[in-house]
């Protein structure tokens, strides 16, 4: 008797194929369009693009330093990637809250592939921060009065941080598995932001964080930035990665291939920590301190008209710029001030950082007139006060300290070829009011304006041009001599006198007694 043993139809089936990727990058693409169509990625991006148009329309203005753009790109994205981090970690433990985990155990993606997975569906909103990143900073490159240079470590910033705060939401929803972590998360961060106190911004830990502002002085020459950009945007990269693997090696994915990556990712996280650590290079800070006190040495020269004008090699093009106010300046001014020889002198303190507000002091070389590193707004009629002062009193030194017809003079040549005069008188002022007293701005030192003396310009502003500027010259003399006082300055100019004539005199008085 023999007996016949079937082979089971499950023996003759082949083995089953090797696990896939394609499957992850479609489930990729998938949570990919689910996360950028939700009320709250629409809002972000049509927020995120308004919000482009008003920066380069509006705050840059026609005068924009690109080296101050790149970092300026750099905070929008920070609120892109918070958003970015709650949608992909409610994407992540949307099965847990359908309560359909079970249910991706018959499937071919295991659960630290699906963790990849949503991983890479971040990637298209770090490609959609880099596209308006490139066309804020290509926009503001584009305007004829741009100065300075960008760095595309500066720009790689924002679309870094969304990667990371991607991450992150996936992270913390492979070990808090529970939707009010990740806004819980948000909560801490927002209050350590507010309430724990910063770090100065010489300390290394300040470059711990995804974004480093520093903001608050005069633009800086891009050589003389001195931060780590290079090596903070490896950190980014790093960390990201680093993020990004330890969600994958949570979520089970224990392989060789993804404990290498993990130490990698760390291994690159903790070089860019270090390289960013350093400090201020010591040619940084030498290239400061020499462009601060000698800064003849780095500054060239050109003629335009009459006068010398001499820029940091970034800002050569602005010459004609400074050129077009020094001309209307001596255009309305008499004597031998309306051909004089100025020479215009851009300056700057950089020795205590690009954060810190510094002021310039005032010239006392005849005839220079200082410009900063800022233009455009009302850096403008603050330089046509300033070349209006060096005019009438000879130096700035001198200007920062008159008075009398003097200031009505200055302020008359200063603003009196404006378009909108009054707007630009606003603008000077300190209270950015056009009555009562106030301290006029300048490039260097301010001056009082008295309020008799604020009320004569104010009536020579509502006067035709020409009637004023005719009476001007042919007084020059009287109107800029330290002598002559507000109350003679009116009447020498047609504005009829206010009961204030009288107080005006004794300001005046007590000006010349501070002076000597």
């Amino acid at each position: 008797m023999s007996i016949t043993l079937e082979t089971p139809a499950w023996a003759s089936l082949a083995p089953p194929p090797p696990r896939s990727w394609a499957a992850v990058f479609a489930l990729a693409r998938v949570e990919a369009r689910e996360l950028r169509m939700t009320v709250s990625s629409l809002a972000i991006a049509v927020l995120y693009v308004a919000w482009i148009v008003w920066q380069v329309t509006e705050r840059q203005g026609d005068y924009p330093i690109l080296q101050n753009v790149d970092r300026g790109t750099q905070a929008m994205p920070m609120l892109v990637g918070l958003a970015v981090m709650l949608g992909v970690n409610r994407a992540v433990l949307r099965s847990r809250r359908r309560g359909t985990d079970r249910h991706f155990d018959v499937l071919v993606v295991e659960p630290w592939r699906r963790t990849a997975a949503h991983v890479l569906s971040v990637v298209p909103a770090v490609l959609f921060t880099a596209v308006c990143v490139t066309a804020e900073f290509t926009w503001a490159a584009l305007k004829p009065g741009a100065a300075g240079h960008g760095s595309p470590a500066e720009l790689a910033v924002g679309p870094l941080t969304v990667l990371l705060c991607g991450a992150v939401g996936v992270l913390l929803a492979r070990l808090v598995p529970f939707v009010t972590a990740a806004p819980l998360f948000l909560v801490v961060l927002l209050f350590g932001q507010v309430f724990v106190v910063a770090p100065s911004d010489s300390d290394w830990t300040t470059w711990l964080i995804p974004v480093v502002t520093e903001t608050g002085g005069s633009p800086f020459p891009s050589d003389l930035l001195g931060r780590p950009a290079a090596w903070h945007a490896l950190y980014l990269v790093g960390l990201a990665l680093c993020v990004a693997v330890l969600a994958v090696l949570v979520g089970g994915g224990r392989t060789t291939a993804v404990k290498a990556a993990v130490a990698g990712a760390l291994a690159l996280t903790l070089v860019g920590a270090v390289g960013q650590s350093g400090g201020t290079p010591a040619a940084t800070t030498a290239a400061r301190e020499r462009i601060s006190t000698t800064p003849e040495k780095v500054r060239s020269c050109t003629e335009h008209g009459r006068s010398s004008y001499c820029a940091f090699p970034e800002w050569t093009g602005r010459a004609a710029d400074w050129a077009a106010v020094v001309d209307r300046v001596q255009d309305l001014a008499g004597g031998g001030a309306g051909g004089a020889r100025l020479t215009v002198e851009q300056r700057i303190d950089a020795r205590y950082g690009p954060s810190a507000a510094t002021s310039l002091f005032p010239s006392t070389e005849p005839g220079h007139v200082t410009v900063g590193t800022d233009w455009g707004g009302n850096r403008v009629p603050e330089f046509a006060v300033g070349a209006a002062s060096v005019l009438v009193a000879g130096d700035e030194k001198v200007g920062s300290q008159v008075c009398g017809a003097r200031v009505v003079t200055i302020m008359w040549l200063a603003l009196g070829g404006e378009s909108d005069p009054m707007a630009a008188f606003r603008a000077v002022r300190l209270d950015d009011n056009v009555s009562g007293s106030s301290l006029i701005l300048s490039p260097t030192e301010p001056f009082l304006m008295s309020a008799e003396q604020t009320r004569i310009v104010a009536e020579l502003f509502q006067r035709p041009r020409y009637s004023v500027a005719g009476k001007v010259k042919a007084r020059w003399t009287q109107l800029t001599s330290p002598g002559t006082s507000t109350a003679r300055a009116a009447e020498l100019l047609g504005v009829p006198a206010s009961a204030k004539s009288a107080a005006a005199e004794t300001d005046d008085d007590s000006c010349k007694e501070r002076r000597s």
